[in-house]
């Protein structure tokens, strides 16, 4: 199902819900978790209730994860950290903040290599050390990574 706002992904979220509560589910994938918060909640002035709603997201999207013994994929935004040094390796931050770093588990970081080569980082993790993985994407879906 596709949202259109914060108020439909939250609808959306009472929806899966109830269909998780009559048949068995493993994954539950939301794509751009924070995109519609971004967008329905502008500005300084509204960080505080867009941290607020997108807590009460997060908070339900764990409560159905431990409900249903599910596993829940968040994709995510980045932007540029006006805090980082320009000349950093990385100068990107997770949009989200604290409230989405402290309702994950494990984060990862996704960007593009060379050619169709993709490297994945782990950003954060409890149980994983810090390390990085590169595949590629092919007719087949992921593949070994090109040299």
């Amino acid at each position: 199902a596709r949202a259109h706002n914060s108020e439909s992904q939250m609808e959306l979220l009472k929806q899966a819900s109830a269909l998780m509560s009559e048949d068995r589910f493993v994954l539950l994938v939301v794509d751009s978790a924070t995109a519609h918060f971004r967008t329905d909640y502008v500005g300084r002035g509204e960080l505080s209730e867009r941290q607020m709603q997108l807590g009460q997201f997060l908070r339900q999207l764990q409560r159905l994860a431990s409900e249903y013994g599910l596993a829940v994929i968040l994709s995510n935004q980045v932007v540029a950290n006006p805090d980082g040094m320009s000349f950093a390796k990385d100068a990107t931050k997770p949009i989200g903040g604290n409230i989405i770093a402290h309702a994950s588990h494990t984060r990862l970081q996704l960007r593009k290599g060379r050619g169709e080569n993709r490297v994945c980082k782990v950003y954060d993790s409890p149980s994983i050390p810090e390390s990085d993985a590169t595949f590629a994407l092919g007719a087949a879906g992921i593949e070994d990574a090109k040299d």
